[in-house]
């Protein structure tokens, strides 16, 4: 379901970052001064990490650690999911979706040149809004005693009842 719609139209050109060395109540004072969830961490203007609200509070608040003390590296995500400016919102979306993550760093050439968030791209593609809540409910199974959901198979792209398997949802006919 591809959109025409390119990540590049939708993305926040200039996201806010912080040096790897920025402590963590500097990068809180930005997140609250650029209205902003997360920042976009570099070291020598390459993309090395990202920090979410959510970073912060399980990785320091709830666990007690003195904020003082601690700097980006230290409790930033490292493992960065990426996509191409060229893409598709709707692969932005499913990405997304797949890796359970709501900020995409937009790389191009190896060089950060944005940075696109489910926000955004609602904001561009309203009707994209049932695909990501159909993934919300799903990804939530846990909490929930029903097996199987209504969704679309990861795998051959059938829209009925899908099995969480791993990190995939698949139809009864892909299932393993």
């Amino acid at each position: 379901m591809k959109t025409g719609i390119s990540v590049r139209d939708a993305m926040t050109v200039k996201p806010v970052t912080a040096p790897i060395e920025a402590r963590v109540q500097e990068i809180a004072k930005l997140m609250r001064k650029g209205k902003v969830g997360s920042i976009v961490i570099t070291n020598k203007n390459k993309l090395v990490g990202i920090i979410s609200e959510k970073d912060i509070v399980e990785r320091v608040v709830a666990k007690g650690t003195d904020f003082l003390s601690l700097n980006a590296r230290d409790i930033m995500t490292k493992e960065l999911v990426t996509i191409d400016p060229k893409e598709d919102i709707y692969d932005a979306l499913i990405l997304m979706g797949n890796e359970e993550i709501r900020k995409l760093p937009v790389v191009e050439n190896g060089k950060l040149v944005g940075l696109l968030t489910a926000n955004d791209i609602l904001k561009i593609e309203p009707a994209l809004f049932e695909i990501m809540s159909i993934r919300t409910r799903i990804r939530e199974e846990h909490r929930k005693p029903i097996r199987y959901f209504e969704g679309r198979c990861d795998n051959c792209g059938f829209q009925g009842p899908v099995y969480k398997t791993k990190q995939k949802y698949l139809c009864i006919a892909c299932k393993p």
